[in-house]
C-alpha cells in the first residue's frame, strides 16, 4: 500500500511524539489567553477613563484667564458648553526629576478623582480631563496646537462672576449689604457642608478660591489639595494651606481634621463682612506665631451683628473640638434675621464702625 513507508504523506502512529504536540498546545492556548486577557485589561481601562476623559477634538482653548506656578488656566468652549480648561505643565523645560512630575501627577489625580464624583449647587462642576497619557491637539483660535505629553487638562464649568475675593476687592470701599454676607456665607457653608459629608476636607479655604456664578452663587473650586479625610488624623499633617487662613494646629505642623476647614471659612465670614484682608501687614513668621501662640484672630467690627460675630468666633476657636460642624455653621446662619442686621459701614462714615479706620487693601 502507498505510504507504507511514509512517503506518501502518511505519518506512523508509532512515531508521533504526544508529549511534544501537548507542550506546543500549552503554550498556543497559553499565548492566546495573555492575548485576550491584555485585550480584555486594555476595555476595561478604557471604560474607566471614558467616566472623566475628555475628548480633544471637542475642546476649544480661548484666552488665558489666569497663570500659575505649574500651567495656565483658560476660557474654553467644551462640546458647546462654556468651560474653564486649567492646563498643567509639569516637565516641559525638563526642570523638574522624574519623582518629582510623578508625584505632581500623583497630586493631580487625586484632584480629578474628587472632584469626578462631586454633586452640588455650591460646587464647581467637574466636566472632564485628561492624564497626558497621549498627544493632544487642542483646537484654539489660532488653528489646532499639539501639546506635550508632559501636560494635563482638567475642565470644569466656567463660572462668569470671577473669583469671591475679587468681588470682595471691588466693594472694599462701600461694603455689602447685610442680606448678601450672610447668603453669600450660606453658600460657601452649604458647599463644605456637602464635602465633609463625603469625608473630603478642602485643605485650602479662601476667598480666592471661590467662584461666582451669573446669578453670584459661590461656588468652591481649586482642589488641588484636598483630600479625603483620614480615619486617623495622625495621618494629615503638615503645612497646607494658605497664610492667614490656616488653622492653629495646621500651622503648628499638628495632626489636623476637616475642622481645619471650619477655621479658614470663620477667617472668610469675617473677610465677605468687611470687605478687608486679615493680617496684611503681618509676614508669614509674625502671623504663624501670633496665632498660635497669642490666639491672633482678625478685629471684628463693633458694628458687625452679634449673631453674625458668634459664628466668626466659634469658627476660629483655637481648639478644633470646639469649632461647629459645617452642619451647623449652615443651621446658625440660616437662622440670622437679616432684616435687622446692618451691613459693614463705610470708612467714610463716621457713624458706626472705627476698628478699621485707615483702609487696608489686599
Amino acid at each position: 500500500m502507498e505510504g507504507n513507508g511514509g512517503d506518501g504523506g502518511f505519518v506512523r502512529a508509532d512515531q508521533i511524539d504526544l508529549k511534544s504536540l501537548d507542550e506546543q498546545l500549552q503554550r498556543h492556548l497559553s499565548r492566546a489567553w495573555t492575548v485576550e486577557k491584555k485585550k480584555q485589561e486594555q476595555q476595561e481601562e478604557q471604560q474607566v477613563r471614558q467616566e472623566w476623559e475628555i475628548d480633544p477634538s471637542k475642546l476649544i482653548i480661548k484666552s488665558v484667564i489666569a497663570r500659575g506656578t505649574f500651567g495656565t488656566v483658560h476660557r474654553g468652549i467644551y462640546d458647546g458648553q462654556d468651560v474653564a480648561v486649567k492646563l498643567l505643565d509639569w516637565g516641559e523645560e525638563g526642570h523638574r526629576a522624574e519623582a518629582e512630575i510623578a508625584s505632581l501627577r500623583a497630586a493631580f489625580a487625586l484632584e480629578v478623582a474628587v472632584w469626578h464624583k462631586l454633586d452640588h449647587p455650591n460646587v464647581t462642576k467637574f466636566v472632564g480631563a485628561t492624564v497626558g497619557t497621549s498627544e493632544l491637539n487642542i483646537q484654539t483660535d489660532n488653528g489646532h496646537v499639539g501639546m506635550p505629553r508632559n501636560v494635563c487638562c482638567v475642565v470644569v464649568e466656567y463660572l462668569p462672576g470671577g473669583a469671591l475675593k475679587s468681588f470682595l476687592i471691588k466693594n472694599r470701599r462701600r461694603k455689602l449689604a447685610f442680606k448678601v454676607v450672610v447668603q453669600l456665607a450660606l453658600d460657601l457653608a452649604r458647599g463644605l457642608n456637602y464635602l465633609h459629608s463625603q469625608k473630603i476636607v478642602h485643605r485650602d479655604v479662601k476667598t480666592e478660591n471661590m467662584l461666582l456664578d451669573k446669578m453670584r452663587t459661590v461656588k468652591i473650586a481649586d482642589f488641588g489639595v484636598a483630600r479625603v479625610e483620614a480615619s486617623n488624623p495622625h495621618d494629615m499633617t503638615g503645612e497646607t494651606g494658605t497664610l492667614g487662613y490656616m488653622a492653629p494646629e495646621v500651622l503648628n505642623g499638628n495632626p489636623y481634621n476637616r475642622k481645619c476647614d471650619v477655621y479658614s471659612f470663620g477667617i472668610c465670614l469675617w473677610e465677605i463682612y468687611c470687605c478687608d484682608m486679615p493680617y496684611p501687614d503681618l509676614s508669614f513668621s509674625e502671623v504663624t506665631s501670633a496665632v498660635v501662640r497669642q490666639n491672633l484672630r482678625p478685629e471684628i467690627p463693633r458694628c458687625c451683628p452679634s449673631s453674625l460675630a458668634n459664628v466668626m468666633k466659634r469658627c476660629w476657636d483655637a481648639s478644633p473640638d470646639k469649632r461647629p460642624e459645617m452642619e451647623e455653621v449652615v443651621s446658625m446662619l440660616e437662622a440670622i434675621d437679616t432684616s435687622k442686621g446692618g451691613g459693614m459701614i463705610p470708612l467714610d462714615q463716621p457713624q458706626g464702625c472705627f476698628c478699621l479706620r485707615r483702609y487696608r487693601g489686599p
